[in-house]
């Protein structure tokens, strides 16, 4: 009685922490239907775990500038394709189509397919 108590315990724990994991990683927030391109500049590149970041300084049309947040994958992720916490740099002029937050807040998610300079070359070469 007392292993079968066990079992079902440790049952209980693994389902609630993947539920929990499958809910950290929702992609829910982000308007995946409608893609939007942003053009910047890099204010801070934050490659840390869970998730990376750019911080994007985005100039309006009425040139004024507006901070965006663009969560990334995480960085084990992207140390296969080559990125690392070097790769981007303050003052980088990105362009780069995201699937914005859904509330409207200027934010979204960015793919590293999807991300080249300025004057578009790829961030990171291809050998």
């Amino acid at each position: 009685m007392k292993s079968h108590l066990t079992a079902v315990s440790i049952g209980a724990a693994l389902v609630g922490m993947s539920i929990a994991a499958i809910a950290h990683h929702s992609f829910a927030m982000f308007d995946q239907a409608n893609p939007i391109d942003l053009a910047g500049v890099v204010k801070d590149w934050k490659y840390t775990a869970p998730h990376v970041f750019i911080v994007l300084e985005v100039k309006e049309a009425d040139g004024t500038t507006q901070v965006w947040n663009l969560e990334g994958n995480t960085p084990s992720a992207l140390a296969r394709d080559g990125w690392t916490a070097k790769t981007l740099k303050p003052g980088d002029e990105l362009i780069l189509k995201i699937d914005p937050l859904r509330s409207g807040a200027p934010g979204g998610a960015f793919n590293i397919n999807k991300v080249t300079f300025k004057d578009g070359s790829p961030i990171v070469p291809s050998h």
